[in-house]
């Protein structure tokens, strides 16, 4: 089973410890099943983000209703409620028509789909359980998760130094491809990564301190191994029911990577 590439120089694992090896294929797992490919691009787009939201929390509506809500013209509602059908997050339901004419179509949050997903699901909770069960469980978890960010990231080139910004832009889009709906926010010193739609939210909300600490930990590694002059300090969970924030500041850089330390001289032998 090979990763798709989620940027430049990913790779694949090969002889990796259990542990990191199935940490790697739940994640990937979101990326490599057809039915998640498709979740992951129709909740690609805010508008549509908020309208399975509003299903889930307010029940069945019509696009007049949902467009009154969200401030959309219910054509666009209904565009977008296609591209949630083909991703079976909403199904469509006829209402009884309160005279004549036709029936109104209503639209609903659809089941959780079963099969490879919850098997996937099952095995991160297994996992997640398993090391929030010993000693040191977020340490545990943020040393794997800071591994597999350093080795899903390209390193910078031999003297090269990336920005703050691009350091910013790359771990947004390895936390996007990795199924999250992330963006970046701020300027200067400090900065915030927004992780809508956490694709373990259901592992997370029992096992925070593993997930979550998963996630800082690849953040902190995707950051070092492209040498970048920003820290990963705090990952606030859930901060609304489907949002967390990775705060990221500026720091010095240390060095330039790529340029060997300078060696001192021999002393000369004593007579």
């Amino acid at each position: 089973m090979g990763l798709i590439p989620l940027t430049p120089g990913i790779r694949s694992p090969r002889h990796s410890p259990c542990f990191y090896y199935l940490l790697w294929l739940s994640y990937n797992s979101t990326v490599q099943a057809d039915p998640a490919l498709r979740i992951h691009r129709a909740l690609a787009d805010v508008s549509r983000s908020r309208i399975l939201e509003e299903l889930r929390t307010g029940g069945p509506m019509d696009s007049r209703e949902l467009g009154r809500r969200l401030g959309l013209h219910p054509n666009t509602i209904r565009s977008h409620t296609e591209q949630l059908m083909e991703a079976r997050l909403v199904k469509a339901v006829s209402a009884p028509a309160a005279g004549r004419g036709r029936p109104r179509v209503l639209y609903e949050a659809a089941d959780a789909p079963e099969g490879q997903e919850g098997g996937y699901r099952l095995l991160a909770q297994i996992l997640a359980s398993y090391v929030a069960s010993g000693d040191r469980p977020q340490a545990v978890a943020e040393d794997a998760g800071r591994a597999w960010g350093s080795y899903l990231t390209e390193r910078s080139k031999p003297f090269a130094q990336i920005s703050a910004d691009e350091a910013v832009g790359k771990v947004t889009q390895l936390f996007t491809e990795l199924g999250f709906m992330a963006e970046s926010t701020g300027q200067g010193d400090e900065r915030k990564i927004l992780l809508h739609h956490c694709p373990f939210r259901q592992v997370a909300e029992s096992n925070p301190e593993v997930v979550c600490s998963v996630h800082l930990g690849m953040l902190k590694g995707a950051i070092a191994e492209m040498g970048a002059p920003l820290q990963a300090w705090r990952l606030e969970p859930f901060v609304e029911p489907t949002l967390c924030i990775a705060r990221l500041r500026r720091v010095a850089r240390h060095g330039r990577r790529g340029v060997p330390s300078p060696r001192r001289k021999a002393s000369a032998p004593s007579s």
